[in-house]
């Protein structure tokens, strides 16, 4: 019997290394490849703002690949990337939303893309190292399941994945805690076994997401007024570019009391300011639904977990379609829902389905 073979997508990191490891264990035919994303030719700049996909990336990679005796590539992923990452990532922030753009990058790119170059040189499978696990449930359907490790769970920015992605798609790393993964890594003398994780977004190391949206839409966010609940002109803003909803650093308004950014209105340019109970709301709507576990809720309401953000912990919630997407009621307010993030459903240990807040 012939072995299936199993494309993994690469990082450098310890996580996607002993991914690879774990499925030649297994007895897969395992190809490594990393994904080249970083939009600038020059080598420096791209060791400097690669992150999880840049030079040093590729050389930790490569090395790993080496050491564990598996065929290893660099594919180019810059265009792909480029539309359907920065510039829906721009567009958003522009539209006084805030994006999460690993979700869009998971689903278009690190999958759509992938998988289908992956299908096209006769992969049978792709692989991540990703903490979530993927169950075939008895409807039928694909679903993600909570890794073992709360603190480490990834599901949240997976929750787009379609069924056909997950039923080609393995998640070794997701039955393992991250101190078992770097055991594992040390155990078989990874170089990469203690090698810390990416935290920012891999395009914007400096975390200065306004400058990087005016250098790529050529143009600076025009300023505009603060104003309360009340619609009274209590200040000026520096553009929408630079805020979002639960915001208190960096407004430079002296009210005499902590104050929060409540809601942007790019129509009017205007970013409403309130107190820190404003910030809260018991109900949000999602559209652009993408279900998991079911196909739908079929005109029933259901009492599910959500999370509004991948620092949330989820609160309870009954929800319900409406109008195209999907109405969300907590049981108790919740700071700071947020326009453009995402809100994922959970059953239990299950991902349910997720959408995008509006």
């Amino acid at each position: 019997m012939c072995k299936k073979k199993v494309v993994v997508g690469m990082s450098g990191g310890v996580d996607s290394s002993v991914a690879a490891w774990l499925l030649k264990e297994q007895g897969y035919d395992v190809i490594g490849v990393t994904m080249q994303i970083w939009q600038d030719e020059d080598n420096v700049t791209q060791e400097e703002n690669g992150g999880c996909c840049g030079l040093s990336a590729v050389d930790d990679a490569r090395r790993v690949a080496w050491d564990l005796d598996v065929p290893y590539y660099v594919m180019n992923f810059k265009e792909e990337f480029k539309t359907q990452v920065i510039d829906y990532f721009v567009d958003e922030y522009q539209k006084g939303r805030t994006p999460n753009p690993c979700i869009a990058c998971n689903r278009y790119v690190k999958w759509e893309s992938l998988l289908k170059r992956s299908l096209d040189i006769g992969a049978d499978y792709i692989a991540t190292g990703h903490y979530a696990q993927i169950d075939k449930l008895p409807n039928g359907r694909y679903a993600l399941k909570k890794s073992v490790t709360a603190a480490k769970d990834q599901t949240y920015a997976l929750y787009n994945l379609t069924q056909r992605q997950l039923s080609l798609t393995l998640m070794p790393v997701g039955a393992y805690t991250k101190d078992q993964i770097r055991e594992i890594a040390d155990q078989i003398d990874l170089k990469v076994a203690h090698k810390p994780d990416s935290q920012e977004i891999c395009f914007i190391p400096d975390n200065d997401y306004a400058g990087f949206i005016e250098e790529s839409a050529g143009e600076c966010s025009p300023e505009g007024n603060f104003v309360d609940l009340d619609g009274q002109v209590i200040g000026r803003h520096k553009g929408i570019t630079h805020y979002t909803v639960g915001q208190r650093k960096g407004l430079n308004l002296s009210m005499g009391y902590p104050v929060f950014v409540v809601e942007i209105r790019p129509e009017t340019n205007v970013v409403v300011i309130g107190k820190g109970e404003d910030v809260y709301s018991d109900a949000l709507r999602a559209n652009h639904i993408n279900w998991m576990a079911v196909d739908g809720l079929h005109g029933e309401k259901m009492k599910v977990t959500a999370k509004i953000r991948y620092s949330h912990k989820g609160s309870s919630c009954t929800i319900w379609e409406e109008e195209g997407g999907v109405v969300c009621q907590f049981d108790e307010p919740q700071r700071a829902i947020t326009p453009g993030q995402a809100v994922v459903f959970y059953q239990g240990d299950y991902v349910l389905g997720g959408g995008t807040i509006l």
